[in-house]
């Protein structure tokens, strides 16, 4: 007669599967805090919204150490000073362990509020393969009545790429005598290669024909923007996971190993730079994120600010 306390082989097989599973989805939300994909107090909240799922399973050892700059000695002290138990999960924290582990992850990395309202000028930036160009071109091709601003270039163009359309491009010589000649809002050398610059006139025209004018651009333009323009909204998109921007990454075959290694380190320190900006909007899908970006640009302005 078989052994009824003993399970049959396809539920053992199963429930190893989901083991293996949550496993992994544990270990990729904890890229995320790492990463900065997702702040600490997100997880914390997907946690205690779902003690069952694989956030509220992770325990609050692992959460902490995938907070960067908290090794394990630090934990420790933590844990101490805040009265939980190393053996606790997120999900099954009391009321006061909930409330002391919020205080101190909003005192030591506060979260970025946003500053209400926006101005006509909107910059959409984040880390490479996050889909900037791709959520830009979207808008548009959907909402004529915001202005996307054209960079100029020193690279050459790639297949299908117009001259005036996607990039003015440009050589050397031409792009130094922009520079010397105001004409560039902002401007930079992205991946150690080629310059990029926002040519101010077809900008300002815009604003002053009352247009909402959206820049894509990288960080070091927007952080020009904002210091030329400090009324300007800025928007950082962020990938769904880390996970997933790796696989973006890969996925375009357009570089190789030793260069996607090199996008994939700016990155990281990309995502670290996003408390710098207004609103954050997640790319998980290019429609919704677009009309996200739209949203925030039809928003009640606040007026440009002149020098």
């Amino acid at each position: 007669m078989p052994d009824r306390q003993t399970p049959p082989e396809v539920d053992r097989v199963a429930a190893s599967r989901r083991a293996v599973a949550a496993r992994r989805e544990r270990a990729a939300l904890k890229r995320d805090v790492t990463m900065r994909v997702i702040t600490p107090q997100e997880l914390l909240r997907r946690a205690l919204a779902d003690p069952a799922a694989p956030a509220g399973a992770m325990r609050v050892t692992e959460f902490l150490t995938s907070i960067p700059a908290i090794g394990e000695g630090k934990r420790d002290r933590i844990l101490a000073e805040l009265g939980i138990s190393p053996v606790k999960r997120l999900g099954g924290l009391g009321a006061r362990q909930r409330r002391a582990l919020e205080r101190f992850l909003d005192d030591r990395f506060p979260e970025q509020e946003p500053r209400g309202g926006r101005s006509s000028l909107v910059v959409l930036a984040g880390p490479t393969a996050v889909g900037k160009g791709t959520v830009a071109t979207y808008i548009k091709e959907h909402h004529p009545e915001i202005l996307l601003s054209v960079s100029a270039t020193t690279r050459a163009p790639r297949p299908g790429e117009v001259d005036g359309e996607h990039y003015y491009f440009v050589d050397d010589a031409e792009f130094d005598r922009m520079i010397a000649g105001g004409e560039l809002l902002e401007y930079a050398t992205v991946h150690n290669k080629f310059r990029y610059g926002t040519p101010r006139g077809p900008i300002m025209k815009a604003l002053e024909q009352g247009r909402t004018v959206l820049l894509e651009i990288d960080l070091q333009g927007a952080r020009q923007v904002r210091a030329a323009e400090p009324s300007a909204t800025l928007v950082f998109l962020l990938p769904p996971s880390w996970d997933e921007l790796v696989q973006r990454l890969v996925g375009r075959g357009t570089e190789g190993p030793e260069e996607r290694a090199r996008r994939l380190r700016t990155a990281k320190v990309e995502l670290a730079a996003q408390n710098e900006f207004d609103y954050r909007v997640v790319n998980d899908n290019v429609a919704s994120a677009a009309q996200e970006v739209v949203e925030l640009a039809q928003a009640p302005a606040r007026p440009l600010s002149r020098a």
